[in-house]
């Protein structure tokens, strides 16, 4: 009796990936072999059980960090509080840190942590107990600090554990005057910076604005002009997905049509008032039943409606092979990381769909990070010294202009134009310049090479080049 074949089971390790994702751009690379196994490596992880005292008993909980690459210094990375967490997943977020900085030309190496731990399951009080105990391991082993390794927000964590981190390191590191650039993704009151809050989601938007000025690519898709009317679906209403919606619908006039959560899905094909959306969010606790929009059981329907953009702005492995066909975007735009796997890419991509990779999409939050930790740095609040004389010069301008037009401007449109660059706004004038001109790059390397037809691994090329001149340059290989 024949046996029936069974069919391909996919690979959903996401350190298998990203190795997978890099051997295929490597082949694009004349580099040698051994320098390739360099930059692909993980160099160090480390594993640590800890006690925790909750309530009248004690738990253990798991947590890693890991570094990728040491080719920069400090490394950089995120910390992840979720259920999920493993040691593939942080070496490979790690390996798509040093990917991503690589890209948008921030001189940090990569790095990522993460505790096994479900934050809702536990108060405010407890989880700080477990972020220093957390913190606390790190200093031991020499994990965290200014010029070696600093860590940042990420999926489960935010800027309260980031004050917890700074506060924990300060007091093992007494005096230490550089002490708040220990991490990156604090309060404003700690050292933080104006404009860290919504830099992913932002940058993911100034991506987006880049891509539709290149109107050639988009010919194909059908899609012309700007973001105005275009249908968005956003999977993920947290600090990522909630400033790219809300940025689009606001400032670009783009139409939100579902929004995807842990708990479902809102659609309407007409639109979704985003901020209305955030405040019933706010008021309920759930985006579930949100007036005039249909509410289903599934988070990841919202994956599936018809739209131009997609923006999975969640975990990985969310686009697979059993879902691909369903996926009816012309854009995916991956805000978060790896949310797209190899087989379901390469469906999307033959069907005629552009994939904008996470290892550039979602670097807004590293550039800020690296404005942040330079600001740690120098003490210095951005467009501190040079915002009031930039205002005067400006207003005298605009005084002799009106002399000798005999007209005067009015108020609003005065203070439009004479306005200086706060610290805002020369952060997201950065971050905006950092993903024009990573885009740009990684477009060209796609352009050159005939044999590249896709932006990830024109991404992947990019960034491995880069690295591998800096090994090159420190004589490690000659």
């Amino acid at each position: 009796m024949a046996t029936r074949k069974r069919a391909a089971v996919e690979d959903l390790n996401l350190n298998h990936i990203v190795n997978d994702q890099f051997d295929r751009a490597a082949r694009h690379v004349k580099l040698h072999a051994g320098l390739l196994e360099q930059i692909k490596t993980c160099s160090n992880v480390y594993y640590v059980r800890f006690p925790v005292r909750i309530g009248k008993r004690y738990e253990m909980f798991e947590a890693w960090r890991a570094e990728h690459s040491h080719h920069k210094k400090p490394l950089k990375g995120g910390i992840r509080y979720s259920m999920m967490v493993t040691q593939d997943e942080v070496m490979a977020l790690a390996a798509l840190m040093t990917y991503k900085c690589a890209i948008v030309n921030v001189p940090f190496g990569g790095s990522k942590g993460g505790v096994r731990v479900r934050p809702r399951n536990y108060s405010a009080e407890q989880l700080e107990r477990i972020t220093r105990r957390y913190t606390t391991e790190l200093i031991k082993k020499e994990f965290i600090g200014p010029g070696v390794n600093v860590p940042a927000p990420d999926y489960g964590t935010g800027e309260r554990e980031m004050a917890w981190i700074a506060d924990t390191y300060d007091v093992f590191h007494p005096g230490g005057l550089d002490n708040m650039a220990c991490v990156t993704g604090k309060p404003l009151s700690q050292g933080g910076i104006n404009g860290r809050r919504e830099a992913t989601g932002l940058g993911v938007i100034y991506a987006l604005r880049e891509v539709f000025r290149h109107q050639k690519d988009l010919r194909r898709l059908g899609l012309a002009g700007t973001l105005e009317g275009k249908r968005v679906a956003v999977q993920g209403f947290g600090n990522v997905g909630f400033y790219a919606a809300s940025t689009l619908f606001n400032e670009d006039g783009a139409k939100i049509v579902a929004v995807g959560e842990w708990d479902g899905t809102v659609h309407n094909p007409k639109g979704i008032d985003v901020t209305a959306l955030a405040e019933h969010r706010h008021r309920t606790g759930s985006i579930r039943n949100f007036p005039g929009a249909k509410t289903t059981a599934k988070g990841t329907h919202c994956l599936e409606v018809e739209c131009d953009i997609l923006i999975p702005a969640a975990l990985e492995n969310q686009i697979t092979m059993e879902n691909r066909a369903k996926v009816k975007a012309k854009i995916i735009a991956e805000a978060a990381n790896g949310p797209t796997t190899p087989g379901a890419e390469e469906y999307l991509l033959k069907r005629g769909a552009i994939v904008l990779p996470d290892i550039f999409l979602n670097a807004g939050g590293v550039t800020v990070s690296y404005f942040e930790w330079s600001k740690n740095l120098s003490h210095m609040r951005f467009g501190r010294l040079e915002k009031r004389i930039g205002e005067m010069q400006r207003g005298s301008m605009l005084d002799a202009a009106e002399g000798l037009s005999k007209r005067t401007l009015p108020a609003k449109q005065r203070k439009r134009i004479v306005h200086g660059g706060d610290e805002r706004d020369l952060v997201h004038s950065g971050l905006e310049q950092t993903m024009v001109d990573a885009y740009l790059e990684i477009r060209d390397v796609m352009m050159r090479h005939k044999k590249i037809e896709d932006l990830r691994t024109a991404a992947y090329v990019s960034a491995i080049r880069k690295i591998g001149t800096s090994y090159l340059e420190m004589g490690i290989f000659p």
